[in-house]
């Protein structure tokens, strides 16, 4: 009896999910929890795993289609069902050898969903593709040497016999160089980007966005770190890094001053008494947003871990649906890119945005003198709906004063 394979429950703020590929077809044996397909939502990729062992009996579904929760998409046949009907096989004409391949296929290595897009965006087939990973596993990097590699071992006599022919009976045209090629790629948009660029849209069309801008003295933070950096590891097996600082800081100002806490719902404002941070990383499929959650409960050292473990996660696209969802307030780091200053965008339907950007050294006047300082310039974009241009700047000198001395954050003042 056919098994039949479903789209898993989505959460509620998912109402559909699109196939992104098959790594099976029709026919083809299955190992039990082997990936059998990726889908695709608004905010990550899923991997569905086959129920049991068997045969790939059908595909309902294929890759574009978009799929709600409980859907089916294809069917498998057991493993057992299929020794049963099979009994008299070996007094059949034996199978090709293609077909007695197939189950070897499926021990491979299996593809991370980088490395399956880059596949079949160029047509490759990963049997010819040298993995360097573990097992050898094909990596991203492996697929892009690949594909470099590709125009040295094109054949050198195929252009030579076209232009002999071509010779007969039209005049000679001038060769064609690879630096006159015009190569042009056309692409579907991810459900990722497609969802970014319809909330960013959306929120630029529907709030009052203005930025307000100040510089931080990064130089008793880093101190700070310098002077502590080594025990803070020992005790707690993770580097110091700064974004610490800013959830603290942002933390504190964000009970100062609600409103930037605070979110709109139609005609109403709603207060959030909790503060759930959430932090931009970039990832292979897009930016996302995974949210730290009640930030005033957290340690520098949890802070830290979950962050650390956060860009880990989304660089491999293991990031789970609830850990994107939410968020009250979003920091956004442009600098570990080099950005020295930007107006970052509101992550709807929060109402601010912190950006951080390179550390730069300047000359400031500090105490009547010219100082070399190292500086980060600070943008705080924000819905000038609900918060009003004071609160705004009272905000960030906030933070700005609890960067520049650190103690603040302890005693909270």
């Amino acid at each position: 009896m056919s098994i039949e394979i479903k789209i898993p429950p989505l959460p509620e703020s998912v109402s559909d999910a699109t196939i992104v590929s098959w790594h099976k077809r029709a026919g083809d044996a299955i190992a039990q929890d082997h990936i059998l397909v990726d889908i695709e939502t608004d905010k990550v990729v899923l991997e569905i795993p086959a129920p049991a062992s068997g045969t790939l009996e059908r595909i309902i579904e294929a890759e574009g289609s978009v799929v709600t929760a409980g859907q089916v998409i294809g069917t498998l046949r057991p493993a057992e069902a299929k020794a049963t009907e099979t009994a008299p096989a070996p007094q059949q004409t034996p199978p090709p050898v293609a077909a007695q391949a197939a189950p070897v296929a499926s021990d491979a290595p299996a593809l991370s969903p980088a490395v399956r897009k880059l596949v079949a965006t160029h047509e490759l087939d990963p049997d010819t593709i040298e993995g360097s990973g573990r097992d050898g596993r094909i990596l991203k990097e492996d697929v892009l040497r690949h594909l470099q590699q590709q125009p040295s071992e094109k054949s050198p006599g195929a252009a030579p016999a076209v232009t002999e022919t071509t010779q007969a009976t039209t005049p000679p045209s001038p060769p064609v160089t690879d630096n006159l090629a015009r190569p042009e790629r056309r692409v579907p948009m991810t459900r990722l980007r497609a969802r970014i660029a319809e909330r960013l849209v959306e929120v630029q069309r529907n709030a009052a966005i203005l930025t307000t801008f100040n510089d931080v003295n990064m130089q008793p933070v880093m101190e700070l770190r310098s002077r502590y950096r080594d025990s803070f590891e020992q005790r707690h097996g993770v580097r110091l890094g700064f974004m610490s600082f800013f959830v603290k800081a942002a933390t504190e100002a964000l009970k100062r001053f609600p409103e930037v806490n605070a979110s709109i719902d139609g005609k109403d404002i709603v207060y959030h008494g909790y503060f759930d941070i959430g932090i931009a990383v970039s990832s292979p499929r897009g930016l996302v947003v995974p949210v730290l959650r009640d930030t005033d409960h957290l340690t520098m050292a949890e802070i830290e871990r979950a962050v650390t473990d956060f860009g880990q996660r989304a660089n491999k696209g293991e990031l789970a649906l609830d850990e994107l969802s939410g968020g009250t307030f979003t920091i956004s780091n442009g600098g570990i890119f080099g950005s020295l200053l930007s107006t970052p965008i509101i992550n709807p339907p929060q109402s601010a945005i912190l950006g951080m950007h390179r550390i730069q050294e300047r000359p400031i006047a500090e105490n009547g003198q010219v100082v070399i300082r190292p500086m980060m310039y600070l943008a705080l974009s924000y819905d000038h709906r609900i918060i009003d241009g004071r609160e705004a700047v009272q905000f960030l000198s906030a933070i700005k004063q609890m960067l520049e001395d650190p103690a603040r954050l302890l005693l909270e003042v």
